[in-house]
């Protein structure tokens, strides 16, 4: 629960003998400021959770690909949120805070993944495959988590979730001129390498 204020101001009653028509002439009166405490109501995590964490595993699927691996860095992003919740019920807007944590934690999850893949190759090894995302999405997500990793996770958010480019930018901690540059670039990227012969269609 969290206390917030209300502001009223009234004016003082005027003292005896200074009332209109008496003939004294009525000085300025100050405007006195009351503060009325109010209870603002607070969303409960429990709440938050279930109400945002299948959007939070569906950013993360597209930027890993993998369904186990984004039930794991959701669940994990949530952990992170209960743990401060007091601090981000006082923010503007915890989801973003919560989407920004988990996107950061799945690009570079993906980014070990292929490492850890191509060190596999080399070595003659046979990676267990990875869960397939539902078509005819997969093509297109696949090129995305090709991108650079501020890239992805702005198409992710902006198309995936359908966040406005203000909250995309609230989310990722940038600009928006930075979220409109990277979506102006992905989108030619991938414009690039979907129509490219013998590209994913």
């Amino acid at each position: 629960m969290r206390l917030g204020f209300v502001f009223h101001s009234v004016r003082p009653q005027s003292l005896p003998g200074e009332e209109a028509g008496v003939g004294v002439e009525e000085p300025e009166q100050p405007i006195v400021v009351q503060l009325e405490p109010i209870e603002l109501q607070v969303e409960s995590f429990e709440a938050f959770y279930r109400r945002h964490f299948r959007s939070v595993v569906a950013l993360v699927l597209v930027l890993t690909g993998s369904g186990s691996i984004a039930e794991d860095v959701a669940q994990d992003a949530m952990v992170s949120a209960l743990r401060r919740w007091d601090e981000l019920t006082a923010m503007d807007d915890p989801l973003a805070w919560v989407r920004r944590v988990a996107a950061n934690r799945a690009t570079s999850l993906a980014r070990r993944r292929l490492a850890e893949l191509r060190a596999a190759v080399r070595l003659g090894a046979r990676p267990a495959p990875l869960p397939a995302m539902p078509e005819p999405d997969e093509a297109l997500w696949a090129e995305v988590r090709r991108l650079p990793r501020r890239q992805a996770q702005c198409v992710a958010l902006h198309y995936l979730l359908d966040c406005s480019v203000q909250d995309t930018a609230r989310t990722l901690g940038c600009a928006e001129g930075t979220v409109k540059a990277h979506l102006f670039q992905a989108r030619t990227t991938l414009a690039r390498r979907l129509n490219a012969p013998g590209g994913a269609r």
